[in-house]
């Protein structure tokens, strides 16, 4: 059964931006949400009819806000608005986050707020649910007035113009594919070219996609860095929550409790526990996980408050008010709240991945992994083991340390100076899921490296939980130590099981699911 989303007056779940971005859910706007619409319009239609100029609805756009727009003229001044603005460059976006920005915007339509007419948002909904999503380009939106250039390759295609990919991912243009899912475009009136085309929904989207995301990736941190402690011979004392207790950061806790679960009934970790364990005093990279994963899953959690309160934000200018029908400019459309923490999660994405390479770099130095061979290789000097894999690991994590630096800061004027200070989110969420994707990468190379390491443990056996994450490595193809190999399958199987989420799905199937 196809899953269904409501679109509401109210907001969006993250869930619900994930279930229709990845997972193809059909999309219905709700009673409440059509008749608000209606409303909307009819004050719009009034405006539209005043000898008055009113901004958005009779009038020019950005430093071209002087010009009063004659009647005849204003259909052609909405084709020509989103036309113009339907300027991007580059490769072509992401199916998910075409579909998350399309159902952003449609939410914000209905709230009732924007003016749109009803078969707008209705044609919205509809392409939604027959899988047609515009070609948007990486490049064009400054993130102020929201994300114009994406979003207006999505309204272009409304009016029937433009490229689409149909369901099954086939490239055409826009008319074809709306007359071959029984649709017709529209002729967009007053008001409506700007409301679909200025927002947050781009930069909204891949934010709530990457917190989708990194609260999986941060249960697999823990798994890949209770592996590591493992096979390093460390200590899980340190992970005690009265020692978490005496400072109280609730994703500190939460990775330490992780971590003992993880590690509970290892053999490995019992063969040098008692009184005469000297190993109180493991490297940080090791005792100090999670510290580290805790913070980034409170800064997680600090992106999806400002997510909530977004998705709980009719972003768009001007808008309807609810009292006596006003029509207000503001300046919501501004992305600076999205964009900070957008920038902030790339510096956990970098942060987490650095301490994962540290902890997998120790399994491969003598000096250092307490008597594994020397890049646990098979006959070191003939065989390199896993030395490469950790450039490679290395690589990714110099990367993600250049991505960490904010784009939000990088403010660059626009439109005669009309828009002199914009947010750059749509550029901080481009780098984030660049960031997210090498997260994963890096953690996969960890699984790789700390399950090989288990392996030579033996006769000593890794906890239940660890030794199930092993076992489903070796099952999907990546065999245990031997001679060297072709590793870059052995990487990508390794990834696969990372951000298919099957790591996390095999540790709950023995211990439950990880906080």
């Amino acid at each position: 059964m196809v899953e269904h989303i409501t679109v509401g007056v109210g907001p969006l779940s993250i869930d619900d931006v994930v279930a229709v971005a990845r997972r193809g859910a059909a999309v219905e706007l709700s009673a409440e949400a059509l008749t608000a619409i209606d409303t909307a319009r009819k004050v719009i239609d009034s405006l539209a009819a005043s000898a008055t100029p009113v901004y958005g609805v009779s009038t020019g756009f950005g430093a071209l806000a002087n010009r009063h727009i004659p009647g005849e003229l204003r259909a052609q001044l909405q084709r020509s608005l989103v036309r113009s603005h339907a300027a991007g460059s580059g490769p072509v976006v992401e199916r998910e986050v075409v579909r998350a920005l399309m159902l952003l915007r449609l939410s914000t339509l209905a709230t009732g707020r924007t003016g749109v007419r009803r078969e707008t948002a209705e044609l919205m909904a509809a392409m939604l649910s027959a899988g047609i999503t515009p070609v948007v380009h990486e490049y064009g939106s400054l993130g102020c007035s929201g994300d114009l250039a994406p979003l207006a390759h999505c309204a272009l295609t409304l009016m029937g113009e433009g490229e689409v990919f149909d369901a099954e991912g086939t490239r055409m243009p826009a008319a074809e594919a709306l007359a071959a899912a029984g649709l017709a475009p529209v002729e967009l009136a007053e008001k409506e070219g700007l409301a679909l085309i200025n927002g947050t929904d781009g930069m909204l989207g891949m934010l709530a996609l990457a917190i989708d995301d990194l609260t999986d990736l941060l249960k697999v941190a823990d798994v890949t860095a209770a592996m590591s402690v493992e096979g390093q011979l460390g200590t899980d004392r340190v992970f005690a929550p009265e020692l978490q207790a005496i400072r109280p950061h609730p994703g500190q806790a939460s990775s330490a409790a992780n971590l003992t679960a993880l590690l509970r009934d290892s053999s490995v970790v019992a063969s040098h526990r008692g009184p005469d364990c000297n190993r109180v005093q493991d490297a940080y990279s090791l005792r100090c996980s999670p510290q580290v994963h805790g913070a980034a899953r409170d800064t997680v959690a600090h992106a999806a408050t400002v997510a909530g309160r977004e998705l709980a934000s009719a972003v768009d200018n001007p808008v309807v008010l609810a009292d006596e029908g006003r029509v207000e400019s503001n300046g919501n459309f501004h992305g600076a709240p999205v964009a900070y923490v957008l920038d902030f999660l790339a510096i956990v994405a970098a942060d987490v991945a650095s301490i994962a390479e540290r902890r997998t770099d120790r399994f491969l130095d003598t000096a250092r992994n307490h008597g594994l061979p020397p890049f646990l290789a098979d006959d070191p000097g003939v065989d390199s083991g896993l030395m490469i894999a950790q450039y490679t690991q290395a690589a990714v994590v110099s990367e993600l340390k250049r991505l960490a630096n904010p784009a939000s800061v990088d403010s660059i004027p626009s439109s005669a100076m009309q828009e002199d200070h914009v947010s750059m989110g749509w550029s901080a969420a481009r780098k984030l899921r660049r960031s997210v994707d090498g997260l994963a990468r890096v953690l996969g190379i960890e699984l790789m490296t700390a399950a090989r390491a288990l392996d030579l443990r033996a006769p000593l056996t890794p906890g239940p939980a660890t030794g199930a994450v092993v076992r489903l490595l070796r099952e999907a193809g990546v065999e245990g130590p031997g001679t060297d190999r072709f590793l870059a399958p052995d990487i990508d199987i390794a990834y696969q099981l990372v951000v298919d989420r099957r790591v996390t799905a095999a540790v709950a199937d023995v211990i439950g699911e990880l906080a």
